[in-house]
């Protein structure tokens, strides 16, 4: 149900009761229905919308054959704008199913804007996964595959063990002006793209893999996530199985955006918290405000009615969101995940704000906890 939301101020006296009782309106977790996983979260420049695009999660052994989109003005209402890639079909003439983990990114090009959709498929002619990618002009499509996959099994650094190319992201750094993509199950593998952003730059691929580590803390499975603050590069994967109640996020920082990848003193984003209810919660991307030093994480948890092995936990997942801080010295706070989710937000001439309070740069001082 959609939600008309009123600002405070000239029109108070309209305000429902929650506001006027100071109940501040959140998202609620899980922000999308049914079961998605591998979120993949964008601000689109051109539409001033935010969109969410996932794993289509439900379907035994991860058999799902297509992706959706979700939109939002503000972060709590997510519309649902249809299937925009469909590997059941002819859409994409190289894959037959497994539609995994995509991400985005939009870039302007001449007068318009492009969107390049990266997301892994079976490939049946070599019977592996394999990533594609697929072109836009809109966040919603329709999209275009390239037709061939872009990086297979061949494309891992040969330092590289196991695992299949899945669970792919892609990045734009600030710095030089240059695009990656990072992938890999077992492995995290990152190669600079090329220009048309259609393949990668020969010789540029490097291993990244996280050595060491625990279940418990930073063991590398998969998931590489990647973003930039503050001069530092960091990087995020996932920790353990993906049907697991341990499933984690931990992290390591950087230099460049090739690494190496230096492990965080304390590497443990995101874990579960059972005494609310709260499990798996990992395979992550993170999204900033534009121009504000404010962040959210996006990530997938399972629901708690299928964490029995015999109900399939590793594919019935929701995807959630909720806020990410930083201490004074650019560590990352461990995330709190919670039932709530976050405050709606809206673009408010050249700036933004929440429905419900003033948007107030940050919302709590970034201190040790």
């Amino acid at each position: 149900m959609r939600i008309t939301h009123i600002i405070i101020g000239a029109l108070m006296a309209t305000l429902p009761a929650c506001a006027k009782n100071n109940t501040i309106r959140t998202s609620g977790n899980p922000i999308l229905p049914e079961f998605h996983a591998d979120p993949e979260v964008l601000y689109s420049e051109q539409t001033q919308l935010f969109y969410i695009y996932s794993t289509t999660d439900g379907a035994p052994g991860w058999g799902g054959y297509y992706f959706t989109v979700f939109s939002s003005p503000d972060l709590t209402q997510w519309q649902h704008e249809g299937i925009m890639l469909d590997l059941g079909t002819d859409q994409v003439p190289w894959a037959t199913g497994n539609a995994w983990a995509p991400c985005i990114i939009e870039r302007r090009e001449g007068d318009g804007w492009k969107y390049y959709f990266y997301y892994s498929g079976h490939d049946p002619k070599i019977n592996r996964k394999a990533i594609g990618v697929a072109v836009a002009d809109s966040p919603t499509g329709p999209f275009t595959d390239h037709g061939t996959p872009i990086i297979t099994d061949a494309d891992r650094p040969q330092e590289a063990r196991g695992g299949q190319a899945i669970d792919v992201d892609v990045f734009h750094d600030p710095l030089s002006g240059k695009y990656y993509l990072y992938w890999g199950n077992g492995f995290m593998a990152g190669a600079e793209l090329a220009d048309d952003m259609l393949s990668i730059k020969p010789g540029t691929t490097r291993d990244l893999t996280p050595e060491g580590g625990t279940l418990g803390d930073y063991a590398y499975r998969e998931a590489p996530y990647v973003f930039f603050r503050n001069g530092t590069y960091y990087f995020l994967w996932s920790v353990d199985d993906t049907g697991s109640p341990n499933y984690h996020v931990a992290y390591g920082v950087a230099t460049s955006p090739l690494g190496p990848v230096t492990v965080a003193p304390d590497p443990i984003v995101l874990i579960q918290d059972p005494d609310n209810g709260i499990y798996g919660p990992a395979h992550n991307s993170v999204l900033q405000i534009p121009g504000h030093d404010e962040w959210y994480i996006v990530y997938h948890r399972i629901n708690p009615a299928y964490l029995d092995r015999d109900r399939g936990p590793g594919f019935h997942r929701q995807v959630c969101i909720d806020h990410l801080y930083f201490n004074d010295d650019g560590t990352i706070r461990r995330v709190t995940p919670t039932q709530e989710g976050v405050e709606p937000v809206k673009m408010k001439g050249n700036g933004w704000e929440y429905f419900d309070k003033p948007f107030r740069l940050p919302l709590q001082k970034n201190k040790d906890s």
